[in-house]
């Protein structure tokens, strides 16, 4: 098979950081507020913009606080675990790294007694109708490492008793969120958005700055993690003061996302870009006969971290150990060749192909890719 002619213009496949939106340069970060305190007016007022600009393109209820923290979505996701958890039983639900991660510390670091963890493998979603609600509820809304989503949060009853906890990172700005039957939803900027990574976005209910209020976990908690003083929320961090010190370029490329957003029709445009990446890998995958995704249904299917896995006949008479090294090897020759950097699968997934799929990536440029992925395979799959 002969090299395809037509190479994609952004090669930036990963899945965080993910590729930066179309027509970005450091040109956008001239604004920033740099060499002055994150404190000042001027610092807090570019904080601040990126809360409320946030909360107006996502919808965010506006009972419910959205605030920034450090560390990413991985430190808003843990500071919520380590001082909300405790209060209740609680329901872990994983079927990939993060969500498995999420149940080592509470289990192994938090030590909680009541807490049952319900997994599933790679490219399946665990059985919710095993959750109970009067229970607090952890889950990954996109499982970023086997790209499989959460199609909806019909399961989630309105009465509920415990929080729903969602580590929401590869879906916020890429999926409808039901706010109303979320507690607690955490992301990144460096995903759908394409921002710089290091900081993270937290949203809560009343519900769960309720918890927060009344409830004293039994353990000690980091600066870095706490949410509250003397008994009530830490409102500051929701006005644009920060725990610690933000990067102000990151803020500054934030705010850059935001306008960008608002320029190309809001959260129904980003939420279409990504669904059309979705579509034409669809496409290509239902005429190809040697892969398929990782996802087993069609409705839990990432449009974001898109999880491919090989089936031809020939890749599945390998062992396990060579069908990894044939993955990598499909992976390096399309990174040789500078038509698609990191988009191998996550170190713990199943062999394959994680290509990002989120807003800021063109649907040209994965259309460009797909004959590039035919080739690649039939060069490992010749040099057998």
């Amino acid at each position: 098979m002969t090299k395809p002619d037509i190479r994609p213009d952004c090669p930036n496949f990963s899945s965080g950081p993910c590729a930066k939106r179309p027509g970005w340069s450091p040109s956008v970060l001239s604004d920033a507020v740099t060499g002055r305190s994150h404190r000042s007016k001027p610092g807090k007022a570019k904080l601040k913009a990126v809360i409320d600009e946030t909360r107006e393109l996502l919808g965010i209820p506006d009972d419910y606080l959205c605030g920034i923290v450090p560390a990413s979505d991985t430190g808003a996701i843990e500071m919520v675990l380590w001082s909300m958890l405790g209060a209740r039983g609680v329901d872990m639900f994983a079927w990939e790294s993060f969500g498995k991660a999420w149940i080592t510390d509470v289990e192994k670091e938090l030590k909680l007694d009541d807490c049952r963890s319900m997994i599933a493998e790679y490219g399946e979603l665990p059985d919710f109708s095993q959750a109970d609600f009067d229970r607090d509820v952890v889950l990954t809304w996109n499982g970023t490492t086997a790209g499989v989503k959460v199609p909806n949060g019909d399961f989630i009853p309105s009465d509920r008793e415990g929080l729903v906890i969602a580590d929401s990172t590869s879906a916020v700005f890429a999926m409808e969120m039901p706010w109303e039957k979320l507690d607690v939803v955490t992301w990144s900027w460096q995903k759908v958005m394409g921002g710089e990574a290091a900081h993270g976005m937290l949203v809560l209910s009343p519900r769960a700055v309720a918890r927060l209020e009344s409830f004293t976990p039994d353990r000690p908690l980091p600066k870095i993690f706490r949410l509250t003083k003397n008994g009530k929320l830490i409102s500051g961090i929701f006005e644009g003061s920060t725990i610690n010190t933000p990067s102000m370029l990151a803020v500054e490329d934030a705010l850059d996302g935001l306008q960008w957003a608002r320029e190309i029709g809001g959260l129904p445009a980003l939420i279409q870009r990504s669904e059309n990446n979705l579509k034409a890998i669809e496409t290509w995958a239902g005429e190809t006969d040697w892969i398929d995704f990782l996802a087993s249904e069609p409705e839990t299917r990432s449009n974001t971290s898109i999880c491919l896995k090989i089936v031809d006949s020939w890749y599945q008479s390998l062992s396990a150990e060579e069908q990894s090294a044939k993955a990598k090897e499909l992976v390096a020759l399309l990174d040789a060749e500078g038509v698609a950097y990191d988009m191998g699968s996550y170190r713990d997934a199943p062999p394959g192909m994680r290509i990002w799929g989120g807003a800021t990536v063109e649907t040209s440029d994965i259309e460009a890719l797909l004959p590039w992925l035919d080739w690649a395979f039939a060069e490992i799959k010749g040099s057998a």
